[in-house]
């Protein structure tokens, strides 16, 4: 499925293939676009500068879900395959793509470590298969993390370490790609922004697979993934919601696992399972103001999802903004604040 919002292009130079660490920059360094949604007044500045854009009483919602080596290698026959884990089933079952080589259902792919999966059915959606592995629990995570190794994408020129794929907070395995957009958080500008009289919650949503190669993208309608919103995060967003403050999701991940758990009295609900919530123009958010994210693709759904906190043509001019600026794409790259503005105006 295409995004509503593709009429930009981004040129080859501004996907960020490396990350900030190397480049020189603290992570919290890399740049900020603040980005007003009544005005689509744009603002410059850089990440650690955040703390000017929130107030005491806001309410920062981030996903603790850690990444793992999500990218298996493996042989079927004379064939050598590729497995790249989307969304955990059960304790030895996975949705995963299949890379390199054509497989069947009933087929078994032999990996390192004795390990073997073998594809027992279609997935949610086409190209995702089921597979079953040999080992579950704990015994297949070991194998995952003993010979994995980080998804990565084509403008990704270099292997980078599992760490570098992790946020600071990161505490619960079970993404397979980075929850990016809370990348650029350092444990010393969250202790800024509590200082500040901003509160800090989390969430976990487990990120699947967001692209399967060959210029095709999730149908964000079928794209299923795993959440857990604590009793404690519940009740911030709902305090800070009845005091006039505002909720700003670290991630669209954040904003789907939020809006998920709102309940029929428009409240935020403690509450786990597996979401398909499809978010969009018109969408009505009744737990979310706000939102820090990175820059997406075209094609990519969240930019559907951004446009119900911003009309599409306000957010496609910020866009050429950030393009003719030179901000950095991808998980990488450089950061948005998607925000009513009105006191920082």
């Amino acid at each position: 499925m295409m995004s509503a919002v593709r009429s930009f292009q981004v040129p080859a130079n501004l996907n960020a293939h490396t990350p900030a660490e190397f480049r020189g920059v603290q992570r919290d360094h890399v740049r900020l676009m603040a980005l007003d949604t009544v005005s689509g007044d744009c603002f410059h500045n850089h990440f650690h500068h955040l703390a000017a854009y929130l107030r005491k009483g806001d309410l920062l919602v981030l996903n603790n879900s850690r990444t793992l080596p999500a990218m298996l290698k493996g042989k079927s026959g004379k064939q050598t395959i590729e497995i790249r884990l989307s969304r955990k089933i059960s304790d030895n079952e996975w949705e995963a793509l299949i890379v390199g080589g054509v497989v069947t259902v009933g087929e078994k792919i032999t990996l390192l470590g004795e390990l073997t999966a073998t594809i027992t059915g279609i997935g949610m959606e086409a190209p995702l298969v089921i597979l079953s592995f040999s080992k579950s629990g704990l015994a297949l995570y070991e194998n995952i993390y003993r010979y994995g190794e980080p998804l990565h994408y084509e403008y990704i020129e270099t292997p980078w370490p599992l760490e570098m794929y992790q946020t600071v907070y990161a505490s619960v395995p079970g993404s397979v790609e980075m929850p990016s957009a809370g990348r650029a958080f350092t444990w010393k500008l969250l202790k800024q922004l509590k200082q500040k009289g901003v509160n800090i919650a989390f969430i976990q949503l487990h990120a699947g697979l967001s692209y399967y190669g060959n210029n095709r993208w999730p149908n964000p309608s079928k794209h299923v993934e795993d959440y857990c919103v604590p009793e404690e995060t519940a009740a911030l967003v709902n305090q800070t919601k009845e005091n006039g403050g505002r909720v700003i999701a670290v991630g669209t991940t954040v904003v789907r696992a939020l809006e998920t758990a709102v309940n029929h009295t428009g409240k935020v609900e403690a509450q786990e399972g597996r979401t398909r919530l499809y978010i969009q123009k018109g969408y009505p958010l009744k737990a979310v103001d706000g939102l820090i994210t990175g820059f997406h693709e075209p094609e990519a759904s969240h930019l559907d999802l951004l446009t119900a906190f911003i009309d599409k043509h306000l957010l496609l001019k910020a866009y050429r903004a950030a393009l003719a600026d030179g901000y950095l794409w991808h998980e990488f790259g450089d950061m948005n604040l998607i925000l009513p503005m009105e006191e920082k105006r």
